[in-house]
């Protein structure tokens, strides 16, 4: 049987082989020669322009928005103690989506693009679903109740879903197409201009909640016995949950709602590393790296008579696992 960290580490290898053969797949094929030429400074003006403007964008969008969902649902399932808890269930993800739709209507339309305005607004969205929800949630006197809060999220989910969809349908044909793409998950922030303000976005708060796994171990082991481990569960409670809503609101902000991924990928990797945070973060991280990736490399190589979105496709084939992990804690 394979140690946790060897696990992790095979993981690591199976997500660069996924992304070397997404690099040479596609609708235009290209050998591996020819991308080891053009990694090395050689090949032609459309090699170049396949691998670093096309497709090299796209898996590292891939990887990191993978990373920033799966970690969010992994802290969120952690701090409520709930299998079911993610930034989709939760009511977030609709939240910043809703943000992002503002963005597109109000700021876009008026030639205000900019790419750190779009995930600070899609946080702002985050972490206002997320108030309003603790808020609704809150009983004065009582702890708070996961099954409640997650029940609460549901419904402001729904809430945003019905706001957005009233937006949605003021939009021109070309908003109204991008903002249903957006809604059912896709990777449309494949710029570099976007890429470099979500790279030090997910691997600070990463870094930061991968630092913290001890206190989400100890918070696992209930309120009081992280209490007289001297952990103070208010403050790192807000701060953890902070760190999450920014992790899935700049996911959300440029790869749409993928919230299967923040769902599922933490179930998977516990199934493999055990529940020890500082081994179950990392590998939540790949896993769901490992899911956007080869859904998007499958939606760009395979022809299916249509350009269909990758969230689609990850819905499609995550749905029968999840079917199973319910079926076997019934």
């Amino acid at each position: 049987m394979v140690k946790p960290v060897g696990m992790i580490v095979l993981l690591c290898a199976l997500l660069f082989l996924v992304a070397i053969i997404s690099m040479n797949v596609g609708k235009m094929n290209l050998s591996a020669f020819e991308v080891l030429q053009v990694l090395t400074g050689k090949g032609t003006d459309q090699q170049r322009l396949i691998v670093y403007e096309l497709r090299l964008p796209r898996i590292v969008l891939s990887i990191l928005v993978g990373v920033g969902m799966s970690i969010s649902g992994c802290v969120m399932q952690s701090l409520l103690k709930n299998d079911l808890a993610s930034p989709g269930t939760l009511g977030i993800s609709s939240g910043s989506g809703l943000f992002v739709l503002l963005y597109i209507t109000i700021f876009a339309a008026n030639g205000l693009i900019s790419p750190v305005l779009l995930p600070l607004l899609a946080f702002v969205g985050g972490i206002t679903a997320a108030l309003l929800i603790f808020m609704f949630a809150y009983r004065k006197g009582r702890e708070l109740s996961p099954s409640g809060l997650i029940l609460t999220g549901v419904a402001m989910g729904s809430g945003y879903g019905a706001l957005s969809l009233m937006i949605t349908l003021g939009l021109d044909k070309k908003q109204y197409d991008f903002a249903l793409r957006w809604q059912i998950g896709n990777l449309w922030g494949d710029d570099w201009k976007y890429i470099v303000i979500l790279i030090p976005w997910i691997i600070i708060l990463g870094a930061y909640v991968l630092y913290k796994s001890n206190t989400l171990n100890a918070l696992n082991l209930g309120n009081q016995t992280a209490t007289g481990l001297g952990v103070a569960i208010k403050r790192e409670f807000i701060e953890l949950t902070l760190a999450a809503v920014a992790l899935s609101s700049g996911s959300v902000a440029l790869g749409g709602n993928f919230f299967f991924v923040g769902l599922i990928a933490p179930h998977m990797a516990r199934r493999m590393v055990g529940n020890n945070h500082k081994l179950v973060i990392p590998a939540s991280a790949v896993v769901g790296a490992l899911i956007i990736l080869i859904a998007d490399t499958f939606t760009r190589t395979v022809s299916m008579g249509a350009d269909i979105p990758t969230g689609i496709i990850i819905t499609i084939f995550v749905t029968p696992y999840f079917l199973y992990l319910l079926s076997k804690a019934n």
